[in-house]
């Protein structure tokens, strides 16, 4: 499985391309077992055949030889010549090394039973087959084409040829048939670092449009859904400002004392919580993500709070462009500014670019949150003071937003232990 490709394109293609291949092996194989090798065995068989037959007539009238040769020149292919008294060179008397040598030296030993000597590679075009006899040397040269079948040559051409031709035909077309589903693969990940994919549509094969609507479909539901969530948390914390008003005015015609001290405290605290469930559902907002540079919004975080008297810095920093929603980003900076703030003495923000992601992490020296605890926090109202005191932080909503607001881009917040021995927030958002 390693070996295969890891992309549908070129797994496509390799279901393509491999019976191809198959289909390549067999045909060659045939057509060099059936054809290639047959029709050369009958060629040089041919030869081999007209030879033993000049032997013959040459044997039955030796003074006739001169005629014999000239009508062998003249009725077929192959030309002769009779050298009196030569004697064939000692040695291996052929290479079978070759294709051609091999079937040639086979038919000569059928068919002629002489000693023999033959040269198919000196001569661009010419074979040449040399045969001892009594009196001398017989030699027979024919043309090469008589012997051997080009059209070998030309079959697997056309062969190889026409395979790259349908080979690229396939290609182009799995290149159409994929890219839908590549591009629906785009939108999703796009929607899920809440990115715009309104361009987006169904296309491709019925499959991969079905897949396509299903999934346009889903983003509509969960569009509407966050769009009624959002709407609903407003809604009531709007509609309870009004009663909270007039507490808060009746308490202020009454008398002042103890009781009455409580009760405003009480409804100042319902008042914060309001305002955080506002904070909350503005955080779900319809916020457009637009290309914009982290650094700037981290800069401007950090310099409000260290206008405010916190010690708080920027540290090291690359600068670079990202699709953000620069509000609620702003907002998930300022609530992790606030609680190490709050928290801690010293507090540094960095941004490190890494090869598919970006890392923001905020470092304090504060007490930090025991391993145990620091999911829960991202729990909304949860808070690790179970007193709930005011002086000692909010309603427990500021990492549940922070939270939100992150993977609303795709992205991810964790919570770890900083270097100073306080808590690290670390965010890692998609390039």
């Amino acid at each position: 499985m390693r070996l295969l490709p890891r992309s549908l394109y070129g797994r496509s293609l390799l279901i393509i391309v491999m019976p191809l291949i198959v289909l390549q092996a067999v045909s060659t194989w045939v057509f060099y077992d059936r054809h290639w090798d047959l029709i050369t065995r009958r060629l040089t068989g041919g030869l081999a055949g007209d030879v033993a037959f000049v032997i013959e007539e040459m044997q039955r009238a030796p003074e006739e030889r001169a005629a014999i040769l000239a009508a062998l020149a003249r009725s077929t292919d192959h030309w002769g010549e009779f050298k009196e008294g030569a004697v064939l060179p000692d040695g291996p008397p052929v290479s079978r090394s070759g294709f051609l040598d091999h079937h040639l030296a086979r038919a000569m030993d059928e068919r002629v039973g002489r000693p023999f000597r033959m040269d198919t590679r000196s001569f661009e075009r010419v074979v040449m087959v040399e045969v001892q006899l009594p009196d001398g040397v017989l030699q027979i040269s024919t043309r090469r084409e008589i012997v051997f079948s080009s059209t070998t040559y030309v079959f697997l051409l056309w062969m190889a040829g026409s395979s790259l031709i349908l080979f690229a035909v396939a290609g182009i077309f799995m290149r159409g048939q994929v890219k839908p589903l590549v591009r629906l693969a785009e939108a999703a990940e796009a929607f899920g670092k809440g990115r715009d994919i309104r361009d987006f549509r169904p296309a491709g094969a019925t499959e991969i449009r079905g897949a396509a609507a299903a999934f346009l479909m889903m983003r509509n539901r969960i569009v509407r859904q966050m769009a009624q969530r959002t709407e609903m948390l407003a809604g009531v914390s709007h509609d309870l400002r009004t009663p909270l008003t007039r507490l808060k005015l009746g308490l202020a015609l009454l008398a002042r004392n103890d009781d009455v001290a409580e009760l405003e405290q009480d409804v100042a605290e319902m008042e914060r919580m309001l305002n955080g469930y506002l904070a909350f559902a503005r955080g779900e907002g319809g916020e457009a993500a637009v290309p914009c540079d982290p650094v700037s919004i981290l800069d401007d975080a950090v310099g409000a709070f260290a206008r405010d008297g916190a010690n708080v810095r920027l540290g090291a920093v690359e600068r670079l462009e990202l699709p953000l929603r620069a509000a609620a980003f702003r907002r998930c900076i300022d609530n992790l500014l606030s609680n190490a703030a709050r928290h801690a003495n010293r507090v540094c923000v960095s941004l490190r670019v890494a090869e598919r992601a970006v890392e923001i992490t905020v470092d304090d020296d504060g007490p930090g949150i025991a391993p145990d605890e620091r999911e829960n926090v991202f729990r909304p109202f949860y808070r690790v003071d179970a007193s709930r005191n005011p002086s000692t932080g909010g309603v427990g909503l500021g990492l549940s937003i922070a939270r939100d607001v992150i993977r609303s881009h795709g992205g991810e917040l964790f919570l770890e232990e900083s270097a100073w021995g306080g808590l690290r927030a670390r965010i890692r958002l998609p390039r």
